[in-house]
């Protein structure tokens, strides 16, 4: 075992190393004081080699990358410690200095390609800017060159895209913009900060493949700030594992992943979905006497619980029939057109009361917009969608009004849901003041408060969360508060769009543990959509793959996880990170 715990020793290596870190330490100043964000933090990146930093959201890691790259905000600063860079000292760099080595000797691909690209001009100039600042080249061999580094990262018609506006690229297609302008110099040393958290399995694959083949081509060193353990355990070298701004373990990435010397990293790796994942029994999540519980008292399920039966062969891209009893939504050739264009092509499912039928696809292949469909927020084309017992499709957004009682939808992002004027009580209270009385403005009614507090203990809040602001609270926080809103009124169906595709890692392994739980005490029927294959084979009975408008194929998780039938699903499937935790999924 050859982990090191920090801080690393002073070795006779670091002259070898592209980037060493001595006992950084980084502080905010908050009005008189300095909070101190990173603490003594050391490692080191040899040539060539992928250095991961992980960690949970406010753990440091962004912050440590921005330092390294001299783009701390204003109120932020190097309180003490090195950053050597080969043979010089970052830490003690001019503006000017900065302007000479950033994007050309280090180099950054930032996190949201859709901020970080100028909206108003073509991708193309944005490459070509490196290319003016740190080259000698005239602007004709300045764009060859972004036309050869376009053909690098993957383009096609690469005259095309240099003329392109970053709202006419996909995500994937701006992150390899990003990519591009990154590698334009040829810099010693990446650093990636989350460049692939907002990207569907297969982009993502696409997108870190890219980054490893360019590493080994030029012999690049690389520093990956991510929060998912199954990119960091499959696409680097070395993992440093990072908590309140410390770095709490760091060492070759097989060692730590095989033998974790910390706590903290064995909490993380035992919270990825694709280690974990168990099969769990018809609509309701195995549990038992010895099932550990999580840190709100509800147990994990149970590890052996057993897989479903199967579905007939030949009928997974049509209507598969659920297990007997109650069937609460039925899809009969939905459609959804827009302009002409089908967003949803003719798709039909049925799930049954107290399941987990789970719809995945990469971004665009219609799975949101028929979530959309069947909580009255858009109306389909033509087809059928009855929601226990009435077809929506014939009713207007006045029609559906009764349905909602008994029909709630979770979103990916909370916070952009919640009126920014209210507080956790007013989000919760919401949906009661819309169907007891009309609105009063913001006045609350004492009546509703059991109520309200009742629902935020059900997602594992305190009552005192009650006068707290969203604002206030974090990510996992805000999706508990989410829940909470649509428990209120007592649903019968909870349809979740990615309600942890944002989230860290640890922080969605309890989200997770709360549906279970919710479920199991409820009998809540769950609609869950997301592009996260391991997190959906952790929570489902049945899956639906679809891919442009189409369903490609449905049935049985265990099925559709160890016998896909399409070659879409099992790209989806070989696209998932994490087979280093996991030797594979199957």
């Amino acid at each position: 075992m050859t982990v090191v715990h920090a801080p690393v020793a002073e070795t006779n290596t670091v002259a070898a190393a592209v980037l060493a870190v001595r006992d950084l330490s980084v502080g905010y100043q908050v009005g008189r004081r300095i909070e101190t964000a990173v603490h003594g933090v050391s490692f080191e990146v040899p040539p060539g080699q992928v250095l991961a930093l992980v960690g949970e959201s406010g753990s440091g890691k962004t912050t440590t990358a921005h330092a390294v790259l001299g783009l701390l905000p204003g109120n932020g600063s190097v309180t003490g410690g090195r950053i050597t860079f080969r043979d010089q000292e970052l830490t003690e760099l001019s503006g000017k200095g900065w302007r000479d080595i950033r994007g050309r000797a280090v180099s950054l691909i930032p996190q949201d390609p859709g901020t970080s690209l100028d909206p108003v001009r073509r991708v193309g100039h944005q490459v070509e800017d490196v290319l003016l600042l740190h080259t000698d080249l005239d602007a004709r061999a300045r764009r060859r060159r972004v036309y050869e580094l376009f053909d690098l990262v993957g383009f096609t018609e690469v005259e095309r895209r240099y003329r392109q506006y970053p709202h006419e690229l996909s995500g994937g297609m701006r992150q390899r913009v990003l990519i591009a302008a990154a590698v334009a110099a040829e810099p010693d040393l990446i650093i990636a900060d989350e460049p692939t958290s907002a990207l569907d399995a297969t982009v993502q694959k696409q997108v870190l493949d890219l980054i490893d083949d360019l590493r080994r081509r030029s012999g690049t060193s690389v520093v990956l700030v991510t929060h998912d353990l199954g990119v960091a355990a499959d696409r680097s070298d070395l993992i440093g594992v990072m908590r309140q701004g410390r770095l709490v373990e760091w060492g070759p990435t097989k060692a730590l992943v095989a033998q974790p010397g910390h706590e903290y990293t064995r909490k993380l790796l035992d919270s990825v979905p694709s280690r974990n994942a168990a099969p769990r029994t018809r609509g309701v999540f195995a549990t038992g006497a010895g099932a550990p519980a999580d840190d709100s008292g509800h147990p994990h399920p149970h590890p052996g619980a057993g897989a479903h039966s199967s579905t007939a062969p030949g009928s997974r891209a049509g209507t598969v029939p659920a297990a007997p009893g109650e069937t609460v939504i039925e899809v009969r050739d939905l459609r959804k057109e827009y302009d002409g264009v089908p967003a949803v092509d003719g798709i039909s499912f049925r799930v049954q009361r107290g399941e987990t039928f789970s719809i995945v696809g990469e971004s665009g292949s219609g799975k949101s917009t028929t979530a959309r469909i069947l909580t009255g927020l858009t109306a389909a084309t033509s087809g059928e969608a009855t929601l226990l017992g009435t077809d929506i499709t014939r009713l207007g957004r006045r029609g559906f009004r009764p349905l909602r009682r008994d029909v709630q939808i979770v979103y990916q992002n909370p916070y952009s849901s919640f009126d920014p004027r209210f507080d956790v009580y007013d989000v919760v209270d919401e949906p009661l003041r819309s169907f007891q009385e009309p609105r009063r403005g913001l006045r609350r009614g004492r009546r509703n408060e059991d109520r309200v507090v009742a629902a935020l203990e059900a997602a594992s809040l305190p009552a005192d969360f009650v006068n707290r602001h969203p604002r206030e609270l974090s990510g996992g926080q805000r999706q508990r508060v989410a829940i909470a809103r649509a428990l209120i009124l007592e649903p019968k169906v909870l349809v979740l769009d990615e309600p942890i595709s944002a989230l860290d890692v640890s922080v969605a392994a309890q989200i997770l543990d709360l549906l279970r739980a919710l479920q199991r005490e409820r009998g809540l029927t769950y609609l869950f959509i997301s592009h996260d294959l391991a997190v959906v084979r952790a929570i489902s009975d049945r899956v639906a793959v679809m891919r442009q408008g189409r369903i490609v194929e449905q049935g049985d998780v265990q099925d559709i996880f160890t016998r896909p039938a399409d070659d879409y699903t099992v790209r989806l499937l070989d696209a998932i990170a994490g087979h280093s935790l996991t030797g594979g999924l199957s």
